[in-house]
């Protein structure tokens, strides 16, 4: 039995606990929106056509954030066709989805869902095939009170509260050939300094995300930071990071380690970053909106994107990305969100990419059930679970060999305290043992543990689906125990953890 310890010292903290780390992601792709969120005639629905079942399970999850349109789509997007009397609204080819779209669900109709799910809205503006007066024109529909010809129609349209949007996003992944509009770095950068320029000179307290690499992947990852935030350094206020991750070729112990990536990802956009502030004598220290990351088996869709782009078929909301996750993808999920809690200091903001079918943790079927994927619960129990500060914790695991990312510990941990709480988040990446661990957590003041519930399951491929949408679940831990201020806990392979403390 592998065994490891971990100290946990409450004075040593990384960084408040960010809610905005628990975002998410809706974009018009595939099922996401239409018979995702959307679908008037379901027996759940509300006057307003949104499932209401899946409602109750956004609630559940505990998505702080949730970034809206896009994705690629927002790169051919043209707002205006998704605002006013719904029958004069146009249907549009979405040259990204290779779909149809209807422009049932726009601005308007997704700030009222967000009204039901408590969540915050961030917000999208093309900069693939469009530029700064359109992006003024949505801010201005979006959050001025009245008196000018857009936050009038929009009252027009029924909506007299200012949308009162915070975060926006200056495009989307314009690094990447696949994405209408792709463009250089240094075309990219000026174009959005000149944006956010323009969009601050509206609204000074506008928080908002540069484009950066699509992934560390890319040829000119790094350099491409570097070149746009020389540009755009001093309009904004976030960088963006997009990273998904999916296990090759049967090589689970790869899979599992996949954080180890993100943590090189997360320090080289930060180094990056903080170079270009430095050169500039900036007071400001960027922060980073890891607005995309999930595991994503993008190797198979891909394939079927290729075939249905090479039909004559455009359809409005086809099955596309649709993955159904197992009990391993739910250990790498719970994984990256512990690593994106221990960056708490740079990444304030990240979203889970995507929210509802498309490589989401809630799945639904038109006209029956919505049920939770494995990946939902690591996520909907840290962000019930985490609060107050996220503490840096000395973990002292054995550590095996992968062939994509090196050496890799064992055991991978992370602990908040708040206020007389605390919890604290394990993954066991062994493929056959049980590991037994312990944690002192006298520094914490801790007496008892509220709650110990761990995601394993014999088969690690196990999955939920409508067949069996409970078929796997979290299981109380039995074997956590506390005592004398240290807490023991045995964490069964191929594992996700969390325990409470109070």
């Amino acid at each position: 039995m592998p065994r490891a310890h971990i100290e946990l010292d409450k004075s040593a903290v990384i960084a408040p606990v960010q809610r905005r780390t628990f975002g998410a992601f809706v974009e018009h792709l595939g099922r996401c929106v239409y018979t995702g969120l959307y679908e008037p005639g379901h027996p759940s629905a509300n006057s307003g056509g949104f499932r209401m079942d899946v409602v109750e399970l956004v609630r559940e999850l505990g998505a702080a954030t949730i970034r809206y349109p896009g994705g690629n789509f927002v790169s051919g997007f043209r707002w205006e066709d998704s605002v006013g009397p719904r029958e004069a609204r146009p249907v549009r080819r979405d040259l990204a989805w290779h779909s149809l779209e209807s422009n049932q669900v726009g601005l308007d109709e997704f700030a009222r869902w967000l009204r039901l799910t408590g969540s915050e809205l961030m917000l999208a503006v093309n900069l693939g095939t469009r530029g700064i007066l359109p992006a003024l024109d949505l801010l201005e529909y979006a959050n001025h009170p009245s008196g000018t010809a857009l936050s009038d129609l929009r009252i027009a349209n029924g909506t007299p509260q200012p949308h009162n949007v915070r975060m926006w996003c200056l495009g989307n992944e314009m690094d990447g050939p696949w994405q209408e509009g792709f463009m250089t770095a240094d075309d990219y950068g000026k174009l959005a300094a000149r944006t956010a320029a323009a969009m601050k000179m509206a609204d000074k307290d506008l928080e908002l995300v540069v484009c950066g690499s699509s992934g560390s992947g890319m040829p000119t990852f790094g350099d491409w930071e570097r070149t746009v935030l020389e540009h755009s350094y001093e309009h904004v206020d976030y960088v963006s990071c997009h990273a998904y991750y999916q296990e090759f070729d049967g090589d689970l112990g790869s899979f599992l380690a996949s954080a180890l990536d993100m943590d090189y990802f997360i320090d080289t956009v930060v180094v990056t970053a903080d170079h270009v502030g430095h050169k500039k004598r900036s007071k400001k220290k960027m922060q980073l909106s890891f607005d995309e990351w999930n595991v994503w088996y993008l190797k198979e869709h891909q394939e079927r994107q290729e075939t249905a782009e090479a039909s004559a078929e455009w359809c409005y909301a086809p099955r596309l990305l649709e993955d159904v996750y197992s009990v391993a993808d739910a250990v790498v999920v719970g994984n990256l969100l512990m690593t994106l809690l221990k960056h708490s200091d740079r990444v304030t903001s990240a979203s889970l990419a995507q929210l509802v079918n498309v490589i989401a943790p809630i799945m639904t079927e038109p006209g029956g059930p919505a049920w939770r994927q494995t990946t939902f619960f690591p996520f909907s129990i840290t962000s019930r679970l985490a609060s107050g500060e996220v503490i840096r914790p000395v973990i002292e695991a054995p550590a095996y060999h992968t062939a994509r990312h090196g050496e890799a510990p064992v055991i991978d941990a992370v602990a908040t305290a708040d206020d007389g709480r605390a919890a604290v988040f394990l993954v066991n990446r062994d493929l056959r043992e049980t590991a037994q661990v312990t944690i002192d957590v006298r520094s914490l003041g801790s007496t008892r543990i509220t709650e110990a519930v761990t995601l394993a399951d014999a088969d690690v491929y196990a999955k939920n689906t409508l067949a069996e949408p409970d078929r796997v679940t979290p299981a109380t831990n039995a074997s956590a125990a506390l005592a004398n201020g240290v807490l023991t806990i045995e964490l069964p392979p191929v594992s996700w953890t969390a325990a409470a403390l109070s």
